[in-house]
């Protein structure tokens, strides 16, 4: 069922749907500061009534930024801002995250400079430390969609030969070392989430991703697309069963729930209360995110909670 309350850390979510980051460019300026429209936008998803909400990408260096019009928290001038979004969702009894994000380098990960990195990673230490005073009930760190941490990961894109890349463990080095630096900030009122490829490049290595992963400490893995093989050239990066009835990044979700025990959040293209239901339903996911489909009606949710009701009364009925 997807409005059964979840329990994620210390927190009962009211239900399974989550907000996902979505980094809202048409109301952002170039100064990365939240504005009154961007809390106005929050506010409007509090209202609808999302079990989790995850804030957007928000940068945690001024050059890694992936649009000139996206929030920041690289100083701590930007924590007042950003404490007025995390505010709204104590006011409405929502749990709310903060996902911190670096665009990664257009160049292949394996020229920049080492020294870069160890900046990179101080940033992230550092923008941890600024969501959690800003009033934040966690961090989701961005490891997919071939930014910053998806290209450290990938076995494709990440040939260094160095403490940051080679082997597995050295990919997994920059993700290591900064939860070794912030587990102290953590615990099961200040959650540790990770957005992640379940093909990076295919299914096994995201497998393999998503178990290392959760031995290192993340409450919930959050399962999108990540850097494929270069021969893959359709948009289905991966192969799934002809009968699977949603998308290939849905089916990386299934594949990944199947090999970890902590939550796992399915998103991309779940438009329709019965494509959510399919998945909660059929073990896919624990938790589904629904972002586009919410921006094009914020009462979505209210539509989805009086189907699953009428289907209640239904079954009632019939047994």
């Amino acid at each position: 069922m997807i409005f059964k309350k979840f329990k994620l850390g210390n927190y009962r979510l009211q239900n399974k749907v989550v907000l996902p980051p979505m980094v809202r460019f048409s109301i952002l300026d170039k100064s990365s500061y939240v504005n009154q429209e961007l809390i106005n936008y929050y506010k409007n998803t509090c209202e609808a009534r999302n079990g989790l909400i995850i804030v957007e990408a928000t940068a945690v260096s001024s050059d890694g930024k992936l649009r000139d019009n996206q929030i920041g928290i690289w100083d701590d001038s930007f924590i007042e801002g950003l404490s007025k979004i995390a505010k709204l969702g104590k006011e409405y009894n929502i749990p709310m995250l903060l996902q911190l994000h670096h665009a990664g380098f257009r160049e292949k990960i394996k020229d920049v400079k080492e020294e870069i990195l160890d900046k990179i990673l101080d940033d992230f230490v550092n923008a941890t430390i600024r969501a959690k005073k800003a009033g934040f009930n966690g961090i989701e760190i961005h490891g997919a969609h071939r930014y910053l941490i998806s290209q450290l990961h990938s076995k494709i894109w990440n040939t260094r030969d160095d403490k940051y890349g080679g082997n597995f463990q050295k990919r997994m080095y920059f993700i290591t070392e900064y939860v070794n630096r912030t587990k102290e900030l953590f615990n099961n009122d200040f959650l540790l989430g990770i957005r992640i490829g379940g093909n990076e490049p295919g299914i096994e290595e995201g497998i393999e991703i998503a178990k290392y992963l959760e031995k290192l400490g993340f409450k919930y893995l959050h399962i999108s697309h990540g850097i494929p093989y270069p021969n893959i050239k359709s948009f289905d990066k991966v192969e799934k069963p002809e009968d699977f009835p949603l998308n290939w990044i849905n089916y990386l979700s299934f594949e990944i729930k199947r090999n970890v025990k902590i939550p796992v959040i399915a998103v991309y293209e779940i438009k329709k209360y019965e494509q959510a239901k399919y998945i909660i339903d059929n073990n896919g996911a624990d938790l589904i995110a629904v972002g586009r489909a919410q921006l094009n009606n914020f009462n979505l949710l209210k539509k989805w909670h009086r189907k699953e009701k009428y289907e209640r009364s239904l079954k009632w009925k019939k047994n």
